[in-house]
């Protein structure tokens, strides 16, 4: 798989130098280019408008020369007809008709010349400047075209090359998904977590007829109950290792079904699957103490309780050097001062002071690293935070050494797996297995309605899609996240703002 993903990196890399970089450069020029072309169509359409105006005005101003010219004219015959007027008025009246008449002369040849002008400009424009426009935008399309065709080809020949390879990389996942041996598999896996549980032997006939004389046999699993130890009594810690099948009995005088009855239970029963985050926090809750990286917690509630772990530490950090500081002072003052103190005296509470600055800043550093590691800066914690936590794993070993003395001392020898034999993470394992088995489901407390789809990709949450409908088993403790159930093998945390909660009354009430 990997090496089929890697061919599809190459092909993404070939077709980023050999395609991608090519084609954004071309892909400006080609703006450029449809810019300037455009550039050229508006200046062109623009110098015919301004044409089209000259045309009208010249239009108008000969027209308006004409009217001019004819009422002038009009003028003139009214004064000569009349035997009233002098002549110099008359003359007056046709120099003023012959200058109209000129104006509109000059009027009507200014006119024909802008018409002709207009009617060239016009043709050029329409047969000659928009075509060769439109020409060159096609053509620009075109190669275009072409130049999208070659990169298809590029991108084919780059994928070409790597078929061979991604052939065989087929080859080889239908290789290793044929050569799966499932018998195998499962007896590793019994092999690794087997337990060790040997049956007991045959019960002894018991004769009541002698008086008060019972014999008991010593492969019974009741022989150690007449010997004073009541570690291994039924009701006690290794009912787990020498039954694995029977359930945590809710009352200590409820009847104990037969082996047998448990097991047929056993193998008719649907198995409940657990998350593995509620595993770890049922098993942090068995061990007696919050882990000391939290890691109980959901990522974000984890986070929340880191971050506030650090800025505690660091307000303690800056108290002890304040104090430090102030000793360093107070012990300057002696040294100028002996009257007032001896220096000396101070020497102890400074080196003290020192070292849990010390402490604090090694402690900081852990929940520094763990941290970093949930908000996904780190890959993995940092040898230094591992060193760190193992102090608090060094703080549980008594509750498994107990377990392996409880192992130790059956006499009968009907468990016969020895200390050495399994390490110590598979003695909690077998310790708390039947108590698991037995965890009760929390109940709801109300539905939800996803507002939005969510993809719980992180640890502890589940996806939902948006309008569906969902069971709340816990409600938002005030970091943002809301705790619900799918059905009864699907349960986990979704941001509190992506659903719509509707609380049961009985559950408010209570």
């Amino acid at each position: 798989m990997n090496d089929y993903a890697g061919q599809h990196e190459v092909i993404s890399e070939n077709m980023a130098s050999q395609i991608i970089v090519d084609l954004a450069r071309y892909v400006q020029e080609l703006k450029q280019e449809r810019k300037s072309n455009f550039h050229d169509g508006r200046k062109a359409q623009q110098h015919i408008e301004t044409c089209w105006k000259q045309l009208e005005s010249s239009k108008r101003r000969f027209e308006r020369d004409c009217k001019e010219a004819d009422r002038a004219q009009q003028y003139f015959e009214k004064m000569d007809a009349d035997i009233n007027v002098t002549k110099a008025d008359v003359e007056k009246a046709r120099q003023q008709a012959q200058i109209r008449h000129q104006m509109a002369e000059d009027s009507k040849a200014d006119y024909s010349s802008i018409l002709q002008k207009f009617n060239h400009e016009q043709h050029e424009y329409y047969h000659t400047h928009i075509p060769n426009i439109f020409q060159k935008i096609q053509e620009m399309e075109e190669r275009r075209i072409v130049r999208i065709g070659e990169s298809m080809k590029t991108y084919a020949e780059v994928d070409r090359q790597v078929i061979p390879i991604i052939g065989k990389c087929l080859d080889g996942i239908v290789k290793a998904a044929e050569s799966i041996d499932q018998k195998n598999d499962s007896q590793l896996v019994i092999e690794a977590y087997k337990s060790g549980f040997e049956p007991p032997g045959d019960i002894e006939f018991e004769d009541y007829t002698q008086p008060m004389k019972r014999t008991v046999s010593d492969n019974s699993l009741s022989n150690s109950r007449g010997e004073g130890k009541p570690d291994l009594k039924f009701g006690g810690k290794s009912k787990g290792k020498l039954w694995p099948f029977i359930k945590k009995n809710k009352s200590p005088k409820q009847q104990k079904e037969p082996l047998s009855h448990r097991f047929n239970e056993f193998m008719t029963s649907k198995p409940k699957i657990h998350c593995f985050r509620s595993l770890k926090r049922g098993l942090s809750l068995k061990l007696g103490a919050t882990p000391e990286d939290f890691s109980n917690l959901p990522p974000e509630q984890r986070r929340k309780k880191l971050q506030q772990k650090v800025d505690e530490l660091s307000k303690e950090i800056q108290k002890e050097m304040d104090q430090r500081d102030a000793i360093t002072k107070m012990k300057d003052v002696y040294l100028k001062n002996p009257q007032m103190g001896d220096p000396a005296s101070l020497d102890h509470k400074l080196a003290e002071v020192s070292q849990n600055i010390e402490k604090l800043r090694l402690e900081t550093q852990k929940f520094e690293a763990w941290l970093a590691e949930v908000e996904g800066r780190l890959p993995a914690r940092s040898e230094q935070a591992r060193r760190q936590s193992g102090l608090y794993d060094s703080q549980n070993p008594p509750t498994v050494n107990n377990c392996a003395q409880d192992r130790e001392s059956s006499p009968d020898g009907s468990y016969t797996e020895e200390q050495s034999q399994e390490s110590e993470v598979k003695v909690l394992a077998t310790d708390f297995d039947d108590e698991f088995d037995d965890e009760e489901p929390l109940p709801a407390i109300g539905t939800c309605k996803a507002l939005y789809t969510f993809e719980g990709q992180n640890e502890g949450t589940i996806s939902v899609v948006e309008g569906e409908t969902l069971y709340v088993i816990e409600e938002d403790k005030g970091d943002g996240w809301t705790r619900i159930r799918r059905n009864e093998d699907e349960e986990g945390y979704v941001p509190t703002s992506y659903v719509e909660v509707c609380l049961d009354k009985n559950a408010k009430d209570s």
